[in-house]
């Protein structure tokens, strides 16, 4: 039986709020394995925090923005080494970087860390999705919708956004979504998808869904076409 193809793009700071969640990680791999008789994951890992507070360090020192990214790139990295871990013989060997190569491999779960200074992994997530025809993006944060705060005022959690009195939406458009996050990328932006990996599945008509991480329940009910708490971006 042909498998679907599904694309999560997993947040860093589900993996590692501070120290390595390894409850999160063992529920996130109970979450996926339940379908792995008809499903096959490209999971794409962010660096999350802990990521954006050596970015900030950086910045402090001087860094420029390819010092910053190259940073980011090592620690998403390092996230997706414990993340191919947890899946161990169903994941395929080594952590993935390059989305621009089309993955062979029957193994049910392929990881991927950072690839190069300029792509977040949620732009590396698109770029996998046009090379292998997938035309939905699940990406697992740590909010619950999409709210209708400007990038430059956007929070860092769902208390956060409840506090602001953000509008909530459980449904939008690409166009609309883009103006809420921008056009600019730099490294450590905090926004739910990037701006840059937003134009790109804006054109190419890539669909994606927000869910809170969590709560691994709406990822299952998502993936058994069930009502599901989250937006959908399209």
């Amino acid at each position: 039986m042909l498998k679907e193809n599904i694309i999560i793009s997993l947040g860093g700071s589900l993996v590692a709020p501070n120290d390595i969640d390894t409850a999160f990680l063992k529920m996130f791999k109970r979450a996926v394995t339940k379908f792995l008789d008809t499903r096959r994951f490209f999971v794409f890992v962010g660096g999350g925090k802990v990521c954006r507070n050596y970015q900030k360090a950086l910045l402090e020192f001087g860094a420029d923005n390819k010092e910053r990214d190259w940073m980011g790139i090592n620690i998403s990295r390092l996230n997706a080494e414990i993340v191919k871990q947890v899946f161990d013989k169903v994941a395929f060997d080594k952590v993935l970087t390059d989305p621009t190569k089309i993955v062979n491999s029957r193994k049910d779960v392929a990881v991927f860390g950072g690839w190069k200074p300029g792509w977040s992994t949620d732009y590396c997530a698109v770029m996998l999705a046009k090379n292998m025809g997938i035309k939905t993006i699940v990406n697992l944060t740590n909010i619950d919708y999409v709210y209708d705060l400007p990038a430059g005022r956007q929070a860092r959690t769902q208390q956060d956004f409840e506090n602001a009195g953000a509008k909530p939406f459980t449904q939008i458009d690409w166009k609309s979504f883009r103006r809420i996050v921008g056009d600019k990328w730099i490294p450590g932006l905090s926004v739910p998808f990037d701006p840059r990996a937003s134009k790109m599945a804006e054109i190419l008509k890539i669909k994606v869904i927000m869910i809170n991480g969590a709560h691994l329940d709406r990822l299952e009910h998502f993936l058994q076409n069930k009502p599901f708490i989250g937006t959908t971006i399209s």
